[in-house]
């Protein structure tokens, strides 16, 4: 059997320029070097737009659009000092996951432009301005907006498809993160209007030749899969879609968590080895 390699396309979230992570930039790369990683995506978030696509504990903390700006710019500036500090161990990638709310397709652009990321990963954390992934009451809240869960599912995949269609993201991050917060989603993803909807974006995604995220996370929040599932991976897998594994990390605890599981996961299935392709660079 080869010789596992490590690498995350998606990772590297700090307490340091992330409210909802822990420790610092440096640690966590220092980290991701002693566990061995060839390379690492670090994707910190892109700030909100406006007041109102604050996350709650942002809100609650004081936090504004501006200072998350700032905060971003330090970021970027940080991460290519440790992308070259540290070239000579691991290859680290200065990238941005980024939102899908009301504006997003002028402000994200005008992001790219300004401070250049290596990369984007193209995420969905918003329906319709509503947050879903923060807690179980708002998942509710957003489930009863949609008019429904089936619904709520549908008008997410609506939503990824045209962010995947506007922006190209090279990585397009957990895929199936609307899953989150509901304990029927093996079921429900097979629902025809909503089994259209993935097979649909897959297709997007193969055509652009975007890399999809294995995100590892949920393993850490007692989920029995990572995102993506298992039905769509395979689908993913037999069209030919890259696939590569994301620790999604949010501090020192988290580098590199369930790494090993996922790549056996990814081990199983027909075809698929430990050769993860790189995100495809932005050019400017």
């Amino acid at each position: 059997m080869k010789k596992i390699t490590l690498v995350s396309v998606h990772g590297g979230h700090s307490g340091q320029f992330c409210h909802h992570a822990t420790d610092s930039l440096e640690e966590i790369v220092q980290l991701y070097i002693k566990k061995q990683f060839r390379w690492v995506g670090i994707t910190e978030h892109s700030p909100a737009i406006s007041d109102a696509l604050l996350y709650p504990d942002q809100r609650a903390a004081g936090l504004t659009p501006d200072f998350l700006l700032d905060r971003f710019a330090a970021y970027m500036q940080e991460c290519r000092r440790l992308q070259k500090k540290y070239r000579s161990e691991i290859r680290i990638f200065a990238a941005m996951e980024i939102e899908t709310y009301s504006g997003y397709e002028t402000f994200i652009p005008s992001l790219i432009n300004r401070f250049q990321p290596d990369y984007i990963v193209g995420s969905v954390h918003f329906v319709n301005d509503m947050g879903f992934d923060y807690s179980q009451g708002q998942y509710d809240k957003t489930v009863a907006a949609a008019g429904g869960i089936d619904q709520l599912y549908c008008n997410y995949f609506d939503a990824q498809y045209q962010m995947i269609k506007l922006l190209q993201p090279a990585v397009v991050g957990h895929f199936d993160l609307i899953r989150i917060f509901d304990p029927g989603y093996k079921q429900r993803l097979l629902q025809p209007k909503i089994m259209a909807r993935i097979k649909r974006n897959l297709q997007l995604i193969r055509e652009l030749d975007l890399i999809m995220d294995f995100n590892l996370r949920s393993l850490l929040k007692g989920a029995d899969e990572p995102y993506i599932s298992r039905v769509i991976l395979e689908m993913a897998l037999a069209m030919g879609i890259a696939v590569v594994p994301g620790d999604d990390s949010h501090g020192l605890a988290s580098v590199g968590a369930n790494m090993e599981q996922g790549i056996a996961i990814l081990r199983e299935q027909p075809g698929c080895d430990n050769g993860w392709r790189e995100p495809q660079l932005l050019h400017y």
